[in-house]
């Protein structure tokens, strides 16, 4: 079988950062995909479940909220491998399109205080599964480290 895209990156030079992971065409529209590197895979400890849940029910909600990109977001979730999310956004964009939105996003995340929207045993399947200070803390880690002052190394997918 041929190696999906997301298999041929080199995971032993990526950085964290913003890529866009791939584009594709749904009729008439792009859909960009983009990897919301947080950890550097291999190399540093990935997150737990805990704060990954977390942090997708804060950006999920976020996002869906947002005035410009409220529309425009299909998906929020977690890499498998529990070093970063992938974000799908309707529309033909490149990383650094989207590092406004993601400071935003980061910048929420890493404030919220209060209950995390849908943790509860009515909305969520695991609710109980939840760490709201780690995810204040990686949120900072990622908007002060990786995308405060964002650079190339950080925008497109090493060779």
């Amino acid at each position: 079988m041929k190696k999906i895209d997301s298999f041929t990156i080199d995971h032993i030079k990526l950085l964290p950062g913003v890529y866009v992971s791939r584009k594709d065409n749904v009729g008439k529209e792009v859909i960009t995909t983009f990897d919301i590197r947080m950890t550097a895979p291999n190399r540093e400890p990935v997150m737990n479940t805990a704060e990954v849940h977390t942090i997708e029910h804060l950006a999920a909600t976020f996002l869906r909220n947002h005035n410009v990109y409220g529309d425009k977001t299909i998906y929020f979730g977690p890499m498998g491998c529990r070093t970063g999310f992938y974000l799908v956004l309707a529309g033909d964009y490149k990383s650094q399109d989207i590092v406004p939105l993601l400071k935003e996003m980061f910048a929420f995340i890493r404030d919220w205080k209060e209950d995390v929207p849908g943790a509860s045993a009515k909305d969520c399947g695991n609710y109980l599964d939840m760490n709201l200070n780690m995810a204040n803390y990686l949120a900072k880690r990622y908007l002060e480290n990786v995308l405060t002052d964002i650079s190339e190394k950080n925008l497109i997918y090493p060779e």
